[in-house]
């Protein structure tokens, strides 16, 4: 994140790449980061769970983003002491945007920033309100630590809901499987009976016939002591 403008960069992810078996060239690894960063952006209007669904990287993007506002805001918080008010915060966000080597880099870093919005307009909103020094600093880190905590509690509660929906998936499937188990058993049970019925129809079968055989046998011998010339 903080070298990527250098072209080096993706050369050295590309050897790390096929190091671990997958070949890929240094521009295919920075198309894949930029479509991965607009799939994130994308994200943003979508409901937790669609959102999720639709892009399995977001907490991973997520994580990212955040750490790299939080680097700025400690970069901030320490370069200018919260005493130098906004237009040291402007001097330091304009040093930042000529670091900046394409318009994608620069909406990534945008990206970033908005990630955490909220933390970052209260930040200046501190500042300008003639918070300086140690107690800037202690602000930031106020700050910081309570988005931090609202990360954390949005993980557990995404935690809790994937574990609610994954226990009714298995009892969903549970159901399903039991339902394929009685119907199994009604199949057995039906070419069980089918099976019997035709042993005993052709038992009937076999028992008229010898019937059928001895009857015959009974009149040829029959006929044979009324007739002799037979």
């Amino acid at each position: 994140m903080e070298t990527k403008r250098n072209k080096l960069l993706w050369e050295v992810i590309s050897t790390k790449m096929r190091e671990k078996g997958f070949h890929r060239s240094a521009e295919q690894c920075k198309c894949k980061w930029k479509n991965l960063v607009t799939r994130y952006k994308g994200c943003e209007t979508v409901e937790p769970e669609a959102m999720r669904q639709q892009f399995p990287f977001y907490n991973e993007m997520q994580a990212i983003f955040t750490a790299r506002m939080q680097r700025m805001l400690w970069a901030e918080a320490e370069g200018g002491g919260g005493a130098a008010g906004p237009s040291s915060t402007s001097s330091s966000r304009k040093a930042k945007a000529q670091g900046q080597s394409s318009d994608e880099e620069e909406e990534e870093d945008s990206e970033g920033e908005r990630g955490g919005g909220a933390v970052k307009k209260k930040t200046k909103r501190t500042k300008l309100s003639g918070g300086g020094g140690g107690g800037g600093v202690g602000t930031i880190r106020e700050m910081l630590e309570e988005f931090m905590k609202q990360q954390m509690q949005m993980e557990v509660q995404w935690r809790e809901a994937y574990e609610v929906r994954e226990e009714e998936r298995r009892k969903a499937e549970r159901e399903w499987r039991q339902r394929m188990e009685a119907l199994e058993n009604e199949r057995l049970g039906l070419e069980r009976r089918w099976r019997e019925r035709e042993e005993q129809r052709r038992v009937r079968e076999e028992a008229r016939a010898e019937k059928r055989d001895a009857l015959i046998t009974a009149l040829l011998n029959k006929l044979r002591r009324d007739d002799p010339n037979l």
